[in-house]
C-alpha cells in the first residue's frame, strides 16, 4: 500500500502552475484587504461587543434612576408628568416612556434649551410615588454612557470623518468572510477532507499550518454571524445605507408611516416607521396639559396596545398625538396608534403586522444587531461571535508575522504577500462579468468600491516598480 502524497507547506518562493484559477487573486485580495482592514474590525468587535451589554452597563452606572422598588399601585401618568414638569419647568414634554416591568421608573423626555440637535432631557419618576428620582441627557433615548458607547461604535466619536471606518469595516467584512471560504476549500482535495477541515482544526499541525487551519474553521463557525453583523451594519452606514433605503422606497417596501392628521384638518406631519425612529418624537413645543397623557393612554390601551409604549404629543399644532409600542423582544409589539386628545379616540393605526416584509426583516434584524430581540442569549451570541472574530484576526496576522523570512541573509519582520500575478490566471467566465459586478459593488457600497479600486490600483504601481528596480539590478550588474 503506497504512502497518502505529501502536502508541502507554500510559501512566496514554491513554484507555482500558471494554471486558469481565480484563488491566487482571490488571496492576494484576502491578504491586502485582512492587514488593512483588521484594525478597523478589531475596534467595531470591541465596542459592539460593549455596546450589546448597554443594559447591564445602564444598570450598573444609573440602577438609581432606572428602578425601584414596587409599592402598590402606580399614580397616574398625568400625575408622573405633572412632577417631572415641575422638576424641569424650562422644558417641553415631547414623550413619555412607561414600562411593564414593576420595577422600572417613568421617563419623560423634554426637548430644553441649549441642547445639541436630537439630543433631549430625560426626568425619571417613581411610578408608585410620583417622585423624581433624578434627570439625564439623552441621546435617542439612550443614557450618556451607552450614547457615547454608540457612537465610538459608529465613528471612533469623530463624526462624519469617523463614520467611514464603521463602513469600510461592514463593507469588508462580507468580502473577507466569503473570499475566505473559498480560498480554504479550494485547498481540500477530496469532499470527505474538506467537510472535516471546514469545522475542525487540523490534528498535530504547527507552526503556520495550524494558525491557518485554526483561522479557517473558526471563519467557517463565525461565516453567518459575520454575514449578519455585516447586512445589518451596512443598512446603519451612511453611503450603503442611503442605497439600501433608496432600494426600501422603490420597492415600496419601507414600514408605513403613522397618519396623525385629524379628521377634517390640514394634513399633518406623520409619524416615522421605520428602525431609526428610537423614541423622544419632537412635539409642538407648545404646553402640553398633563392630564391629557391619561386620555391618550386609555385610547392605547383599548385600542390593543399592551406592554411597554411611549406616548407622543402632537407633532404639529392640530394633529393627533401618538402611541407606540416599544416592546424590542422576540415576538415584537411595534404597532402604533393615532389618538385625537380631545376625544381620546383612535382616528388611524400603523401595525407591525400590515409593514412590508423587507421592513420587517430590517426592524428586526437591527434589533438582534444591537442585542435586544432575544434578551441575554442575543447578548451572549454576539459577545461570542465578537471574540470570534477578534481571534480570527489574530491568528491572521499571527500567519503574517509566522511566514516571515527567518534565514540570516535574509530576515524579514513579516512574511511577504502572496504572489502577484493572479490577474493572468483568472479565467474568461471571471474576467468578462468582473467588470459590471464591480460597477454594481461600487454603486451599492461606494466605500467598498473606492477602496477595491484604490487597492488594485497601488498594488498595480508598486508591481511596476518592483518590476522596473528588478530590470536596472541586472543591468546594473553588467556593467
Amino acid at each position: 500500500m503506497s504512502a497518502p502524497p505529501l502536502e508541502l507547506e507554500r510559501t512566496d518562493e514554491t513554484p507555482r502552475t500558471s494554471q486558469i484559477s481565480v484563488v491566487p487573486l482571490l488571496r492576494r485580495l484576502h491578504f491586502y484587504a485582512g492587514v488593512l482592514i483588521g484594525p478597523f474590525l478589531v475596534v467595531a468587535a470591541v465596542t459592539g461587543m460593549l455596546y450589546a451589554f448597554a443594559p447591564q452597563i445602564d444598570d450598573v452606572l444609573y440602577g438609581d434612576k432606572l428602578w425601584v422598588e414596587p409599592a402598590g399601585t402606580a399614580r397616574p401618568v398625568s400625575e408622573q408628568v405633572a412632577a417631572a414638569q415641575a422638576a424641569l419647568p424650562e422644558g417641553t414634554v415631547t414623550a413619555v416612556q412607561l414600562f411593564d416591568d414593576p420595577e422600572a421608573t417613568t421617563r419623560v423626555v423634554f426637548a430644553a434649551p441649549g441642547l445639541a440637535e436630537e439630543y433631549s432631557k430625560t426626568v425619571y419618576v417613581n411610578p408608585y410615588t410620583a417622585e423624581v428620582k433624578g434627570e439625564l441627557t439623552t441621546w435617542a433615548g439612550s443614557t450618556p454612557a451607552v450614547t457615547w458607547l454608540d457612537q465610538f461604535h459608529r465613528d471612533l466619536q469623530l463624526g462624519a470623518v469617523g463614520n467611514l471606518y464603521s463602513e469600510l469595516a461592514a463593507s469588508w467584512l462580507w468580502v473577507l468572510s466569503l473570499v475566505g471560504l473559498v480560498l480554504w476549500l479550494a485547498r481540500r482535495r477530496t469532499a470527505k477532507r474538506r467537510v472535516r477541515a471546514l469545522l475542525v482544526p487540523e490534528k498535530g499541525a504547527k507552526g503556520v499550518r495550524r494558525s491557518r487551519s485554526w483561522h479557517a474553521s473558526l471563519g467557517v463557525w463565525a461565516l453567518v454571524g459575520a454575514l449578519f453583523l455585516s447586512a445589518t451594519g451596512l443598512t446603519w452606514s451612511n453611503y450603503a445605507g442611503e442605497n439600501f433605503s433608496a432600494v426600501l422606497t422603490a420597492l415600496n417596501a419601507k414600514a408605513p408611516a403613522l397618519d396623525t392628521a385629524l379628521p377634517g384638518s390640514t394634513p399633518a406631519a406623520t409619524t416615522p416607521g421605520g428602525h431609526s425612529d428610537h423614541g423622544g418624537t419632537a412635539g409642538t413645543g407648545e404646553p402640553v396639559d398633563a392630564e391629557t397623557f391619561d386620555k391618550v393612554l386609555a385610547a392605547g390601551r383599548g385600542a390593543g396596545l399592551d406592554g411597554p409604549v411611549e406616548l407622543s404629543p402632537a407633532a404639529t399644532p392640530g394633529s393627533a398625538w401618538s402611541v407606540g409600542q416599544t416592546d424590542q423582544l422576540w415576538p415584537v409589539r411595534q404597532d402604533k396608534a393615532a389618538v385625537d386628545p380631545a376625544t381620546g379616540t383612535v382616528t388611524a393605526r400603523a401595525n407591525f403586522d400590515d409593514r412590508p416584509f423587507l421592513a420587517k426583516l430590517s426592524t428586526l434584524g437591527i434589533l438582534a444587531h444591537m442585542g435586544l430581540l432575544f434578551g441575554l442569549a442575543n447578548q451572549i451570541a454576539l459577545l461570542l461571535l465578537a471574540a470570534t472574530i477578534l481571534t480570527l484576526i489574530f491568528f491572521g496576522y499571527r500567519m503574517w508575522w509566522q511566514r516571515r523570512p527567518t534565514r540570516a541573509d535574509r530576515k524579514a519582520s513579516f512574511g511577504t504577500a502572496p504572489k502577484r500575478g493572479g490577474w493572468q490566471q483568472l479565467p474568461l467566465w471571471f474576467v468578462i462579468p468582473a467588470p459590471l459586478v464591480l460597477i454594481a459593488v461600487g454603486i451599492a457600497m461606494p466605500l467598498l468600491g473606492i477602496s477595491l479600486v484604490a487597492f488594485l490600483v497601488l498594488d498595480g504601481i508598486i508591481g511596476i516598480v518592483r518590476s522596473r528596480k528588478q530590470e536596472r539590478t541586472p543591468a546594473a550588474a553588467e556593467n
